[in-house]
């Protein structure tokens, strides 16, 4: 069951040995298995693509379950002998992951040495349940959902550009001298996206139209500190750019609204150690 859960999430058998430390033949032979017991085939598989069959789709979820009641269980025998362990499975945004969380991931493992990581970084909104994570980070408004929510800081943005940047272009004024400057953005806001600021006459929506596009957070950082344009990013991604000076905050007096930032997790399971660990670790150093 777990290989075959792992296929499926790594999309491909090469990819789902390297995360369980198995040789790709292993894997196939783990699947091939399976598939005889059930007599049924449960992925559509050619030299280019894998999907799952209808029956797969089944036996997908009910693995995941039974996975989960599994590590709980085993988690339930750690938490009798007052040591969270196992392994704890997280997803959060890429910049928040890259710049805030993978750091501070170092200091919660120290002090649970018995448990084990594997965190997931995406801007993708991910199904919490359905993906088998035992906690999610998720930034802006929530859906109504079962979900759990605990609410974090609120997740600050800054405009920012390079000096060399700002030496040859200047720096914009108002927000309305933005779509005059070379402008870079995530490739999933699209072509056009409106940059919303507050400031002294309220609030105000500037359509920007991307210079440059990338599908990482990271990457535009990259691409601002080497001089290409104008980035709104997160404060927890280039604040320290900007303290060390690397990168300038523009337009005082023009703030971009916060948004809300939460840790999610699902309600219908008893706690387990490694999951009360990490839900107190995080409130503590994401604190609202």
């Amino acid at each position: 069951m777990e290989v075959f859960v792992a296929v499926v999430e790594a999309q491909g058998l090469s990819a789902a040995a390297q995360r369980l430390g198995l040789s790709p033949t292993m894997v196939g032979k783990h699947l091939r298995e399976l598939e005889r017991r059930l007599g049924v085939r449960l992925l559509n598989r050619t030299t280019r693509r894998q999907s799952l069959t209808e029956a797969g789709e089944f036996f997908l979820d009910r693995c995941r379950r039974v996975i989960r009641e599994v590590a709980d269980a085993n988690d339930s025998v750690a938490a009798a002998r007052g040591a969270p362990a196992g392994l704890l499975r997280i997803s959060a945004p890429i910049s928040f992951g890259v710049a805030r969380l993978a750091p501070a991931l170092a200091t919660f493992m120290a002090a649970h040495p018995k448990v084990a990581v594997e965190l997931s970084l995406s801007d993708a909104r991910t199904d919490a349940v359905g993906e088998g994570f035992d906690a999610a980070f998720r930034v802006g408004p929530l859906p109504d959902s079962s979900l759990i929510a605990r609410p974090l800081a609120p997740y600050r943005m800054m405009v920012c550009a390079a000096p060399g940047y700002l030496a040859k272009h200047g720096a914009p004024l108002t927000p309305h001298d933005l779509p005059q400057h070379d402008c870079l953005g995530l490739s999933h806001w699209g072509l056009r996206h409106a940059w919303r600021f507050d400031g002294p006459d309220g609030g105000v929506e500037i359509p920007i139209e991307y210079r440059l596009r990338i599908d990482s957070g990271p990457a535009l950082r990259a691409a601002a500190l080497a001089g290409a344009g104008v980035i709104r990013q997160p404060e927890a991604l280039i604040g320290r750019d900007v303290a060390e000076g690397r990168l300038v905050a523009l337009l005082p007096g023009y703030d971009l609204p916060a948004r809300p930032m939460y840790l999610v997790y699902p309600p219908d399971r008893t706690p387990t150690a490694k999951l009360k660990a990490f839900t107190d670790f995080a409130l503590a150093q994401f604190a609202a």
